[in-house]
């Protein structure tokens, strides 16, 4: 007699959810090359046009970290978006960006965020979010 052969079903295998990475820039073409270069990486990316839009993400979406324009659409503005999200989640990675400014006062920014002025490469950005996540352990696997 010939044995019965069945098929055992495979177990699923769940992988860790990707990095989320909540990209906020009012101009659409920057918008894209940020998020294509980030989906590129592996990074699961929301975007955003202003903060008001950011802010409902935020409230529920789990995000690990948050690429801001400083001025944003409907006269919003990053800077004060990042405090508000650090407010709710304190571990919030930030990295702020800006076209009209070069650099930050002290002050201003929330502590341990990054700034990278306008323009940047795709790659920057991809590098620079790539360490920021490594020193917080969420790089993506």
């Amino acid at each position: 007699m010939i044995p019965y052969a069945y098929a055992v079903p495979a177990v699923p295998h769940f992988a860790a959810a990707p990095t989320t990475v909540l990209v906020v820039e009012d101009e659409p073409f920057v918008c894209e090359l940020a998020t294509e270069a980030l989906l590129d990486e592996g990074y699961r990316v929301l975007t955003a046009a202003d903060a008001w839009e950011a802010e409902a993400i935020l409230s529920r979406e789990s995000v690990d970290l948050l690429f801001t324009d400083i001025d944003l659409a409907r006269n919003t503005n990053g800077l004060v978006l990042a405090r508000h999200a650090r407010e709710t989640c304190p571990h919030l990675a930030v990295v702020y960006t800006s076209g009209g400014r070069t650099c930050l006062a002290g002050g201003e920014a929330v502590p341990d965020s990054l700034f990278v002025p306008k323009p940047y490469r795709p790659s920057q950005l991809v590098a620079l979010t790539n360490d920021l996540l490594r020193r917080t352990s969420l790089h993506p696997v």
